[in-house]
């Protein structure tokens, strides 16, 4: 695979991102090992994580399981500096999910002390903030966001809290790099703007959903990421597996993340259902697999850095990263193009 530049530092990472959600509680610990082995053969450097992992389902029992498994294999296997690892700090939300407090200065320090821990390494390659703490637009909740319950400058002054404190785990040389996950354009102008005005650490990626169901990024985040090298990692680039076309014409395979979560946190509904079976049905048209002309797709993209895929079974990972090598003709372009002008926001 060739390597992308992360923003503007000196890291690059393989344009498929090997995601690890699933990783102690749908997959095992041998089978995430052979997950990564087969991911390293197949020229992938980077590994996804985060302390509130696994999440299929989320629970307390579970909860930091994926880091600690990361950090088995990183013990087992001496192939630390073959791998970029990113994980990230959870913000506020349930009491028994760290606490449940706002991402600041004393939450940082605690949370990248445990995962270094879990992850039995001495760095943490990119550090990112799970979601914003004056909440998000992201996860379908774009239907009802209102920025005017916001206080701007009480969200100025915790991103100035929280680059100071990031700051202060890089110069310890715990995290090297920093980004954003469901952040929004202004959310992420601000990280911006605030570091380069004080010296304070500048952001390198943002990690937001992405695919052929949701392309809310191409809009004003997509500026944003040409003019100031802020690239996407995008997660669920196959929409929680609707992409795969496993669940075409409704079917629901036993041991699937529909068995767990029907709707797929909103994704699969009788809209977005019919249009995510024309995608599956252009790709056959063409002889592609859909999770690849998916995944394709993703790449083509010039603000994407890095794709994130998951799987639950080695036959999955392998057509997933056989994304990384196809290219779309302009006949499947335009077919893709037609389907968006049709249904832009499907879900």
């Amino acid at each position: 695979m060739k390597m992308r530049q992360l923003g503007t530092s000196d890291t690059w990472v393989s344009p498929l991102c090997l995601g690890s959600m699933t990783w102690g509680s749908q997959n095992t610990v041998h089978e995430a090992a052979e997950q990564i082995a087969c991911a390293l053969d197949h020229g992938v450097n980077f590994i996804d994580t985060a302390e509130m992992y696994p999440t299929t389902p989320m629970s307390e029992k579970t909860l930091g399981d994926t880091e600690t498994i990361i950090g088995d294999w990183v013990a087992r296997s001496g192939r630390r500096d073959d791998v970029v690892i990113a994980t990230k700090v959870t913000g506020n939300g349930k009491a028994w999910m760290y606490g449940g407090q706002d991402i600041d200065a004393p939450k940082i320090a605690l949370s990248v002390d445990r995962s270094l821990k879990r992850l039995q390494t001495d760095r943490i390659d990119l550090y990112q903030l799970h979601w914003p703490n004056r909440g998000s637009y992201h996860f379908r909740q774009n239907w009802t966001f209102d920025a005017t319950t916001q206080d701007k400058n009480r969200v100025k002054d915790n991103i100035h809290d929280v680059l100071q404190a990031l700051d202060e785990q890089i110069r310890a040389g715990k995290i090297r790099h920093i980004g954003l996950s469901n952040e929004s354009c202004w959310g992420t102008a601000q990280y911006l703007s605030i570091a380069a005005r004080e010296n304070l650490p500048r952001v390198v990626s943002i990690q937001n959903e992405y695919n052929l169901l949701n392309r809310l990024f191409d809009l004003d985040l997509a500026e944003l990421s040409h003019h100031e090298d802020v690239g996407l990692l995008a997660f669920s680039p196959l929409a929680a597996g609707m992409l795969s076309g496993k669940y075409t014409n409704g079917a629901m395979p036993a041991g699937s993340r529909r068995t767990m979560n029907e709707k797929l946190s909103g994704r699969y509904t009788s809209r977005s259902a019919i249009v995510c079976d024309r995608y599956c049905a252009l790709a056959h048209e063409h002889n592609l697999d859909p999770a690849q002309m998916a995944l394709a797709f993703c790449l083509t993209r010039p603000f994407m850095t890095s794709a994130i895929i998951g799987a639950t079974n080695m036959q999955q990972l392998t057509i997933n990263l056989g994304g990384a090598t196809l290219e779309l003709s302009s006949e499947v372009m335009d077919g893709i193009q037609a389907i968006y002008a049709e249904h832009p926001i499907p879900m």
